[in-house]
């Protein structure tokens, strides 16, 4: 099922609700997920590493592996037409030579500058605390997270983040590496039964001050 695209930014922003039961007859093809994911990848990341990697749980067999690590979420898992579970890759450098090469292909970055630049990194990484590793890329799984509930919404699609599961079993679960994949976050995606709920917002005079 494709929907009718959404292309007003401010619609898309202020019309996301956290959505937890969808319309089960509703499934997302697999062509209009790697779009809405393609979206969500333009968030920015750390030297641009692209820690991100996605699982979309979708089929009944991968939900039912998904129930019970789902705690108390598990309307979501019944009813979405899919979970992504977003992990950080740990080992996101292994892409660096790829992601630099492409760029010098497409004209993005002269060879020489490349070359400076991966020199720097290597050192860089070869000596990053993991702590500060785990630290970056929770935070850029927390950036394409929410491009990739605002694509969703583009796309008329509603979300709902999901932090409550069993995020020292997921990886596992699902024949991943625990020691390398960290999870970030779960999304449900679907098409919503119902309207959700507006919700409050502190004023912006109560979370930002001016110097």
């Amino acid at each position: 099922m494709n929907t009718t695209l959404v292309n007003n930014f401010n619609d898309i922003l202020t019309g996301r609700r956290s959505i937890r039961y969808y319309d089960p007859s509703v499934k997302i093809s697999k062509d209009e997920m790697t779009e809405i994911l393609n979206k969500a990848t333009l968030a920015p990341s750390s030297v641009n590493m692209q820690p991100w990697r996605f699982l979309v749980i979708e089929s009944d067999e991968a939900k039912a592996t998904l129930a019970p690590l789902a705690r108390f979420n598990n309307s979501q898992v019944e009813t979405s037409s899919a979970m992504i579970a977003v992990f950080g890759d740990l080992n996101n450098f292994d892409k660096g030579e790829e992601i630099y090469s492409k760029a010098v292909e497409l004209g993005y970055m002269p060879q020489d500058v490349k070359e400076q630049m991966m020199g720097r990194l290597t050192a860089h990484f070869d000596t990053l605390d993991p702590e500060v590793n785990k630290e970056t890329v929770l935070i850029d799984g927390g950036l394409v997270s929410m491009n990739l509930m605002l694509a969703a919404r583009a796309h008329g699609y509603d979300t709902c983040p999901i932090g409550g599961y069993e995020k020292d079993k997921i990886a596992e679960a699902f024949g991943l590496d625990k020691d390398r994949y960290v999870p970030v976050m779960l999304i449900s995606i679907g098409k919503a039964a119902n309207t959700g709920y507006p919700s409050v917002r502190l004023p912006v005079e109560e979370v930002a001050e001016w110097k």
